[in-house]
């Protein structure tokens, strides 16, 4: 569902539902409702053109006119959904006698008279639309006005002049010399190909040029051609001939010629060619069909914003964002000349020593994206130089920056990211306009908004709505939309952050559209008559709410607040068709803070983490179309039993304190479940859990093992993370032998619970394919099981507790070179391991009598022991054994990304706890159990 389409994708599907539906609609009113889901699917089609441009290239009552078809979209959604819930009334089966007959005769009344409120609004709803369309067409001017060429601003990168860039040197003779990495026989005998990969206005083009204009004399003939989103092949083609100095005219030539000309024209030649900004992997395949593989040799440097496009062109080289310092001396460049000032260390000093503070501030919010930096320069230059009027600039930015002519540019840049995305895509990011600058976003409750706003809609090739919107947001990370923030334990993407420059733009879209209001103390989007997304963030005066009037927000469908000392909920009876309420943080430790929560019939998502309360409202069954309930970080010692009504619940999040009621296993569509405390008085909920067959995530608490649990998990085949603890720490023996994991499981964590007898046959890389955590004791260890372990395609963090001492194992262990390909994390009670593992960054390991025996393996790395864990500092002189074994506890260090990115690049061994993590080829590493 895009946003210019407002709600018709799912209009359209919900008169669909209308038609089959046992809802007894009066006669005729099929017909209606016929002629109404046809002519919305001919608007629908018309308005995913007009979402597909640029609105300053929209005609004005194109404009107008998808502004009321939005709206109207919406209002008849909720028209549709209030029928739905009236409509399908539950008779009262436990009544008898008159009051029965009483009862049902009323009940008979109030739906006759829904069915005719429900006629009434779809004949309503069909003179709206018919009235929109011909509003349209009755002002439709057509007069041929030719469009005004636009310029692209990317194009002033290309030509910007060597002195006024700024550390690029670096990564032009980095790039340079990954092009030559093979002492330069590469380049001599066979072809190079690098795909530089960033976020818009990182200053991908610029680093290209630098090194086109480096390098090229090296070359027969060289070329720089850009591709664009909309690529005309034979336009570019005869650019690249023209730019290798193949001066015959092409002009009749086709696309297939004109290839062939370039292969021809090639094949002798040692040649040097940037092709700049592709989209889409295909065409760089048919431009890479124009360019031979000689025996001479070559160099291809390409350029994209999309992740998956560079690892298949070439080798993908991400670019990094300037230092801090790079971007103080880009800034002060801009705004003060090119006079530099350095302290004594080197650092570059504002000239305005007033201004240090709040230029830095500014600076970090621009993330070092040249393109950000330079446009907050020209916002900056046309400043008087104090402090308040900069604090003004700063905190405009990713709230609404001004609109002078430097903004709409970097707008203009980001946004051809923006349009290229598929129409589903750009509603779900300009969604994340709900949420504050610099916010870290839990990718769990985004997509869950998401599905719950019907964003995400329909299930494709067995995956469920929460997988399908796991890929739209790895879609928008690897299309540098979005920017991932990785988990060092697996190295995968929990949460996620948007730029600021991004969240300006989306900002900006989400107010042209009325998509969603912003109200904070710092800056407001002005919001409309009629509110439909209403975010408040980090409100500290009252009078803030005031702007969303009790009318605006009866047709709000998410509320998110977000926390501030004042941060208290709004009165829910003022919402009506309200989906998403997220309500985290938030003061709800008033006695009315949940009065009215049971009418919000049509509430998907309710977030009450951390909120102060010890109870939910014995009415919560109401909310029949509940998907979400996250009552986390509370005091509320039982779920009321009306929760087991929520027949469509998909996530429950509760804390191991809260007990849930008897009836658990009705909630059939539960996919997500934690954390669960079972003890002797409840352990009857565990047979119920096994009826939830659509669980994929289950963690729970035992305070003691039951055979039981062993029951419930055969019957769940869709698990993919499971996290089972047991608080007593007694361990039974085998408990879980006869277990086989589903295959499709990810996330395994059994430690202290109970042993495996040994390493489970279903450990294995055929059978488990996508395991990418696991956390099991096992009694036995042998050689073989660790070469199990160390096939398993997708792990990236392992921990095992080993019952070595009482087993009186004492052998040692071989793990060869390519084992453990994925492997971050490790942890181990007992054996000291030394691996070949190519990515493992920590290794946490303890033994059973405290002793801690390591042997440092190469002379570049050095260890640091703190809290059992060891941690490698880099390329950096050895530290003696004994130095290690006794040394102090200090605050664990971090190993700085450059340095593992560099220790990467260079092959060198990178050790943490005695593992050696090397990208040579070492013949075996030891592993030894004493």
């Amino acid at each position: 569902m895009e946003v210019v389409t407002g709600a018709l994708p799912s209009v359209i599907t919900k008169l669909g539902e209308l038609l089959i539906g046992e809802y007894n609609l009066q006669k005729g009113l099929k017909g209606e409702i016929r002629f109404l889901q046809s002519e919305l699917e001919s608007m629908k089609g018309a308005l995913e053109k007009v979402s597909s441009t640029p609105a300053d290239r929209l005609d004005i009552q194109d404009k107008i006119w998808a502004r009321d078809l939005r709206e109207l979209s919406y209002d008849i959604e909720d028209g549709i959904d209030t029928f739905m819930v009236r409509g399908q009334g539950k008779e009262q089966g436990n009544l008898h006698g008159i009051k029965k007959f009483i009862d049902r005769s009323v009940g008979l009344f109030r739906k006759a008279k829904i069915r005719h409120g429900m006629a009434t609004e779809i004949r309503d709803i069909k003179t709206r639309v018919e009235e929109v369309a011909k509003r349209h067409g009755r002002y439709k001017i057509n007069i041929d006005v030719a469009m005004p060429v636009m310029i692209d601003p990317r194009l002033f990168s290309q030509y910007t002049e060597a002195k006024e860039l700024v550390g690029i040197d670096e990564a032009r003779d980095e790039l340079i010399k990954t092009l030559e990495e093979e002492n330069e026989v590469s380049m001599q005998q066979h072809g190079k190909i690098v795909s530089i990969v960033g976020f818009g206005g990182l200053g991908k083009t610029t680093l290209a040029k630098a090194v086109y204009e480096k390098i090229r004399a090296r070359f027969d003939c060289c070329a720089f051609v850009s591709v664009s989103q909309t690529p005309n092949l034979k336009k570019l083609f005869k650019g690249l001939l023209c730019d290798l100095g193949k001066t015959n005219n092409e002009e009749t030539l086709d696309e297939s010629r004109l290839i062939k000309v370039l292969r021809e024209f090639l094949q002798e030649k040692r040649y040097f060619i940037v092709i700049d900004d592709i989209w889409d992997i295909s065409v760089w395949k048919m431009i890479k069909c124009a360019l031979p593989d000689n025996d001479v040799g070559y160099a291809i440097i390409t350029t994209t914003r999309i992740f998956d496009v560079a690892e298949q062109a070439g080798g993908a080289y991400k670019l990094k964002p300037l230092s801090l310092n790079n971007s103080r001396k880009l800034l002060y460049r801009r705004i003060f000349g090119t006079e530099n000032k350095y302290d004594n260390k080197g650092i570059e000093k504002c000239p305005n020593e007033e201004l240090a503070e709040v230029s830095d501030r500014i600076l970090k919010k621009c993330s070092g994206v040249p393109l950000a930096i330079t446009t907050m320069a020209s916002l900056l230059a046309c400043k008087a130089r104090n402090k308040i009027d900069w604090y003004e600039v700063y905190n405009s930015i990713g709230t609404g920056l001004e609109n002078n002519l430097d903004v709409k540019n970097m707008r203009k840049i980001l946004s051809f990211s923006y349009y290229e995305l598929p129409c589903h895509l750009r509603t779900c990011l300009l969604y994340l306009s709900m949420f504050p600058e610099d916010f870290e976003i839990d990718k769990g409750r985004l997509i869950r908004m998401w599905i719950a706003e019907g964003f995400i809609q329909c299930e494709k090739h067995g995956k469920s709505l929460f997988e399908l919107g796991e890929s739209y947001l790895n879609e928008l990370i690897n299309r540098s939309m979005v920017q991932a923030i990785y988990d060092r334990h697996t190295g995968m993407p929990p949460s996620c952050r948007v730029h600021d420059m991004v969240l300006d733009l989306i900002r900006s879209l989400s107010t042209e559209e009325n998509f969603i209001a912003v109200l904070s103390d710092m800056d407001s989007t002005s919001p409309s008559d009629t509110i439909r997304r209403l975010s408040l963030q980090n409100v500290k005066n009252s009078h803030i709410m005031a702007h969303a009037t009790r009318s605006s927000l009866q047709h709000a469908r998410s509320v998110v607040i977000f926390p501030s000392e004042f941060a208290q909920a709004p009165a829910l009876g003022s919402f009506q068709v309200l989906r998403v309420l997220d309500l985290c943080e938030c003061d709800l430790s008033q006695a009315n803070s949940l009065k009215y929560l049971e009418n919000l019939y049509q509430l998907r998502y309710l977030g009450l983490c951390e909120t102060s309360i010890s109870q939910l409202p014995g009415e919560i069954g109401n909310l029949q179309f509940l998907q979400t309930l996250d009552v986390r970080g509370n005091t509320i010692s039982w779920l009321p039993s009306g929760v087991v009504q929520l027949t469509n619940l998909m996530f429950l999040y509760i804390d191991g304190s809260t007990k849930v009621p008897n009836g658990i296993g009705n909630l059939t569509c539960l996919e997500q479940l934690s954390s669960l405390y079972i003890d002797g008085s409840t352990i009857n909920i565990v047979e119920e859990l096994g009826q939830l067959a659509a669980l994929r995530r289950l963690e729970i608490e035992l305070d003691e093992w039951n055979n039981k649990v062993l029951e419930c998990l055969r019957m769940l085949q869709k698990i993919q993370e499971l996290d089972i603890s047991v608080c007593s720490g007694e361990r039974s023996i085998s408990g879980l032998d006869a277990w086989t994991a589903p295959r499709h499981i990810r996330d395994l964590r059994i430690v202290h619970s109970c042993w495996f007898s040994t390493l489970p046959a279903w450990v294995n890389p055929s059978l488990v394919p996508d395991l990418t955590r696991l956390y099991i004791d096992v009694r036995e260890l042998h050689q073989v099981d660790l070469e199990i372990l160390g096939r398993l395609p997708a792990l990236r963090s392992l921990w095992l507790e080993v019952d070595n001492k009482n087993l009186g194992i004492l052998q040692g262990f071989v793990v060869g070179a390519g084992s453990f390909p994925c492997l971050i994390q490790m942890k181990n009670s007992k054996p000291e391991k030394r691996s070949a593992s190519p990515h493992l960054q920590r290794l946490n390991w303890s033994t059973m009598d405290g002793t801690k025996q390591l042997e440092p393996v190469s002379s570049d790395v050095s260890y640091s022991v703190s809290h059992g864990n060891v941690a490698c500092l880099g390329t950096v002189m050895p530290l003696p054994v004994a130095d290690i074994n006794n040394a102090a506890r200090p605050q664990e260090p971090a190993m700085p990304r450059e340095a593992l990115d560099r220790t990467k690049r260079k092959g060198i061994a990178a050790t943490e706890s005695g593992l050696d993590v090397t990208h040579g080829y070492p013949s075996y590493c030891r592993v030894c159990c004493c």
